[in-house]
Parts: C-alpha cells; structure tokens; sequence
C-alpha cells in the first residue's frame, strides 16, 4: 500500500475520531467551561508529546527554533480556530456555526493555490462543491439573517484552512514531533489565558471536576486520540497528500459527529441530513478520482514506450 493510501486513511481516521467523540466534549463542558476545558485537554496532550520532541534525532538548537517558530504558527491558527468557533456560538445557533466553520473546505484549495502554487484539479473543485452542499443539507441552515456570530464562525474557517494550508506548507521539512509539540503547548497556553480572561479558571484546579466520569473520559480521550495522536499523524502524513484532499476528507467530522449522535444518543437523521452525508461523502471521492485516473494515464504511457 503506497504512503499517499496510509497517510489520506489516517487523515480520515482522525476525522472519524473529532466526529465521534463531539458527543463526550458536548458531555464534558457542562462541568468544565470551553477554554478550561481546552487548556487542560491541550496541555496534557502536550505532556504526552513532550517525551517524543526530546528523543527526535533533530535536536540541534537550529532545528528547535524552527520547531518552536512553526508550532507557535500553527498553534496560533489552531487556537483561533477553536476560539472563534466557541464564540461564534454565543451569537448563533449550532447548526449555523457548524456549517459556516465547514467552509474551510471551500478556502484551503484558493488558499493553497496563492500560498503553495498549487492549482486545484477538475474533481477537486467538484468535489468541494459536493461537499459544500452536502454540509448545508447536513446543517440546513437559515441565512435570511445573519449575526456576528455568523462572521465569527466564517473566520473560524479561515483559521483552520490556514493551519492546514501552512502545515502542508512547512511540515514536510520539519520534525514532526517537535513542531506538533510547540503546536498543541501553543493552544494550551492561549487557552490558559483566555480561560482567566473570559472564564473562571478555578474550576480548572477543582478535583472535583476530574471526578465527574463526563470530563474524566471526555480529557483521556480527546487528550490522547483527539489531540496528541491527530495531530502528530496530521503532521507527520500531511505530507504525502495535498491540503486540498486534507480539507475534503476532515469535512468527513460532521457525518461521523451525526453517526456519533446517532450511536450514543439514538438521534436520527431525516432524509435531507441524510443526503447531505452522501454528498460529503462523494465530495471526497471525487478528489481520489483524479489520482486514479493519473496513475491509470501514466501506467498507460509507461507501457506505451516500452512496447
């Protein structure tokens, strides 16, 4: 199996994860506000890597800067990110932000075409449209009004297709461990701070809190699987894909987050949420097409000038 099939079933894999564990994170800040929740999720997950950065082959003090200036600059992306998101929803409803933040699969490929050179392919471009529609069926949103919390979601995309665009931009030079390392203390420190800015971060410190079987699953798991392991596997496998094909197999997270629902809460999924799964579905497909039918053609003209 080539690395291009192992890192794009990896990606999805993490998609699988985010989605499915939505509902434990939903569970958990009930008892633990957003950005404490954040810090503490993040900041585990940094100790786990921590072990990782200081056993990489690169340690000279060079490759460490460079680790430390790309994580504070992914990290800074991925925090805006979560941050926007978590605001957004102060000011419109779930359905609205989860579809507005989706849009980040729609800007990764212009993003990638100004930033990396990279032009957007036929099934790329078709694909993304697949998949934009299947998120508006999947949310089915009303925009007859739009709200800050609205423009905020909308920025929220454009913080994450900028982590993933600027990931496939520097992570293939860099040690994967040490850059995801810098990248998840980032959000954990920004987090920290806007939890004693916006929040009261005492809870973080009540042990109380970590009794609660919500939040105690909610931060083994997403430290573990959702954090430290994506994002290292993001890092490190991103490279052997484009950010275009990353965004498209992420916009998978919804269908695995109304599966999740589905699962654990016995929440079913009408007609056109269902046909909006499909489209995200084939959205992603059609961008795998293209791959196939460039190695079909370049197998053909091998054989060609060999005969």
């Amino acid at each position: 199996m080539s690395k291009h099939w192992i890192a794009e079933g990896t990606l999805l894999g993490i998609a699988f994860i985010w989605g499915i564990t939505f509902v434990l994170v939903q569970n958990a800040i009930a008892f633990l506000p957003p950005f404490s929740f954040l810090a503490v999720r993040f900041g585990l997950a940094f100790l786990l890597l921590l072990p990782l950065a200081f056993t990489s082959r690169n340690r000279s003090q060079e490759s460490a800067l460079r680790a430390g200036y790309l994580g504070l600059l992914l990290g800074g992306w991925l925090y805006l990110g979560f941050a926007l998101q978590t605001w957004s929803l102060l000011y419109t409803t779930s359905g609205k932000s989860g579809f507005l933040t989706g849009l980040s699969v729609t800007l990764v490929p212009v993003m990638s075409f100004f930033i990396l050179r990279i032009k957007p392919k036929p099934t790329a471009v078709a694909g993304v449209f697949c998949s934009v529609l299947g998120l508006y069926l999947l949310a089915f949103v009303d925009f007859s009004a739009i709200n800050i919390g609205d423009v905020l979601a909308f920025l929220c995309a454009i913080a994450f297709a900028l982590q993933i665009v600027y990931t496939g931009k520097y992570a293939p030079d860099g040690d994967a461990s040490m850059i995801v390392t810098a990248q998840i203390g980032t959000v954990a420190l920004f987090s920290l701070i806007s939890s004693a800015i916006w929040e009261n971060p005492a809870a973080i410190f009540r042990a109380d809190v970590y009794l609660n079987p919500d939040v105690a699953t909610a931060l083994i798991v997403t430290a573990l699987f959702c954090t430290a392991l994506a994002f290292w596997a993001q890092t490190h496998f991103q490279k052997y894909t484009t950010p275009n094909r990353v965004a498209l197999i992420f916009a998978m997270e919804p269908v695995f987050a109304a599966l999740g629902d589905y699962w654990f809460k016995g929440v079913t999924l009408n007609a056109t949420a269902q046909a909006g799964c499909l489209l995200i579905f084939l959205g992603m497909i059609l961008a795998e097409i293209d791959v196939a039918w460039w190695k079909k053609i370049r197998w053909s003209s091998q054989k060609s000038k060999v005969s």
